[in-house]
């Protein structure tokens, strides 16, 4: 752990100072702006920017779907759009319609009224990190009926099975036994398959949010709107199936009674920490995700950002960092791995122990 330490003073203190070193770069010419690289993958955006060829932009098209007040229902291919906004930021499209913003940023439709420009009321367009979901969200459905398909196959007693549906059975097991029983304990088959979609939608998306290259790197758990619906999902199973004893506990619990007459402090510190739980799985899962992609991609900019200053300077000090750098990317990345497993795993184990406080039963004397 000792000898750890320098190492990881010596990361932080090169991620503090990359801004500083991306603006330099930025003044010369050619130079990398880390701001937009950053903000391009983890932001969703109206387009799937895959990567640059030959100085030219090689872009997947996404259909862009809005209803206008003044014009109705309009359906477009996010090609309609401009790719480099002009001065004002704004991509302009087909019939006075413009999205605001960089072209790697979602930012919002407009449209142009009487010279004026106003949002649509309502954007239902399949954005990157829609389509990231629908990838995902197919990818889990394959993996769980291939493993389904071969249970109607056979029978309890025969021999376990072997390569993909040996491992996704070893993974639904585990999670089973490791984190839903011990908490739910004789309710753990009732809400086992939640909990067990949680988990492997869950560690699908991070996995494929490491993955570079289409159809991965989409930040889907890295986007909060992401978390905060499945936190919500957890945060209604709790509440709507929480006991009489639970609900007890928290309005009039077996507390000193000038705790709670005539000023309410513990029940409403216990009716506060109903929304504490959800919002603590939703940063959790968010921050760490998003935490994670941003030092991975911060730390393989070190080179061209150091290479990107010029001179003798940039050179010296991009041959020193390129080692430097592709060591602690390569370390990032296997890290990240990692984390993807502990995140799925303790949401889902959280949510367990959160349902499961939800079912106490009455104390009798």
């Amino acid at each position: 752990m000792k000898q750890l330490k320098p190492i990881l003073l010596f990361v932080v203190m090169l991620c503090c100072s990359l801004p500083v070193f991306s603006q330099e770069a930025e003044k010369e010419e050619g130079g990398v702006n880390l701001k937009e690289i950053l903000f391009g993958h983890v932001q969703d955006s109206y387009q799937w920017h895959v990567t640059d060829i030959g100085g030219h932009p090689l872009i997947i098209p996404l259909p862009i779907i809005f209803y206008s007040e003044h014009s109705g229902f309009h359906v477009f291919c996010s090609s309609q759009f401009e790719h480099e906004p002009n001065a004002e930021l704004l991509r302009e499209g087909p019939e006075g319609f413009y999205i605001k913003g960089a072209e790697d940023e979602k930012g919002c439709i407009v449209e142009s009224v009487g010279g004026e420009l106003q949002p649509v009321c309502f954007d239902i367009s399949i954005t990157k990190t829609v389509m990231v979901l629908f990838i995902n969200a197919i990818l889990l459905v394959v993996c769980i009926l291939t493993a389904a398909r071969w249970c109607k196959k056979h029978k309890v007693d025969d021999p376990a099975p072997k390569g993909f549906v040996g491992l996704v059975h070893m993974f639904v097991m585990s999670v089973y036994n490791d984190m839903i029983k011990p908490s739910l304990g004789e309710e753990a088959p009732k809400y086992a398959p939640y909990l067990i979609t949680c988990f492997f939608f869950i560690f699908i998306s991070n996995l494929m949010g490491v993955m570079p290259f289409p159809p991965g790197g989409g930040n889907l758990t890295g986007n909060i709107t992401c978390t905060m619906f499945l936190a919500l999902c957890t945060f209604l199973i709790v509440n709507v199936t929480g006991t009489k004893a639970y609900w007890k506990e928290i309005f009039w619990g077996d507390v000193p009674m000038w705790l709670k007459v005539p000023v309410p402090l513990m029940p409403f510190i216990e009716f506060f920490g109903i929304f504490t739980k959800p919002i603590a799985l939703m940063i959790r899962l968010f921050a760490n995700m998003l935490a994670g992609h941003v030092i991975a991609i911060s730390l393989s900019c070190i080179i061209f950002i150091m290479f990107a200053l010029g001179g003798v300077m940039g050179n010296v000090l991009g041959a020193v960092m390129t080692p430097v750098s592709v060591f602690l990317s390569i370390f990032m990345m296997l890290l990240e791995v990692l984390v993807c497993y502990i995140q799925a795993m303790v949401f889902t184990m959280l949510s367990a122990v959160f349902i499961s406080m939800a079912h106490v039963k009455e104390h009798h004397a």
